[in-house]
């Protein structure tokens, strides 16, 4: 890994870091945890009391495999998914974690998708 790269990832994980002190999740209102690589999105709520998932959708199922994984559509794919999880959950708020990755493209789609679909941010 080049030394670029792993400055842009460090500050990632910095940049999460940052904004995980400030957000946590609760039974009531799960964190909403979003990661993006280059190929794929991942989306999970997330109960940081007791440390459990809730609710998850990725670009890894094989029903959103089926398109193109790296793209917008694919994001308000899984939003719309994990959003439709979360309700059959009886989850309707949540706090919205982007991970340490911009509020734009396909981070900004899957939230602005799950927004749409029901849960509020």
């Amino acid at each position: 890994m080049s030394d670029a790269a792993k400055h842009k990832r460090d500050s990632r994980i910095r940049r999460h870091q940052r904004i995980r002190r400030k957000v946590s999740g609760t039974a009531e209102r799960p964190r909403l945890a979003v990661y993006r690589s280059n190929r794929h999105i991942e989306a999970q709520l997330v109960d940081d009391v007791t440390g459990r998932t809730l609710a998850a959708a990725s670009t890894h199922e094989a029903t959103l495999r089926e398109d193109r994984t790296s793209n917008v559509d694919a994001a308000r794919a899984v939003g719309r998914l994990v959003a439709d999880r979360a309700r059959a959950e009886g989850i309707s708020r949540v706090v919205f974690d982007r991970g340490g990755f911009l509020y734009h493209g396909r981070v900004a789609a899957l939230a602005d998708a799950a927004r749409e679909a029901g849960l509020e941010l």
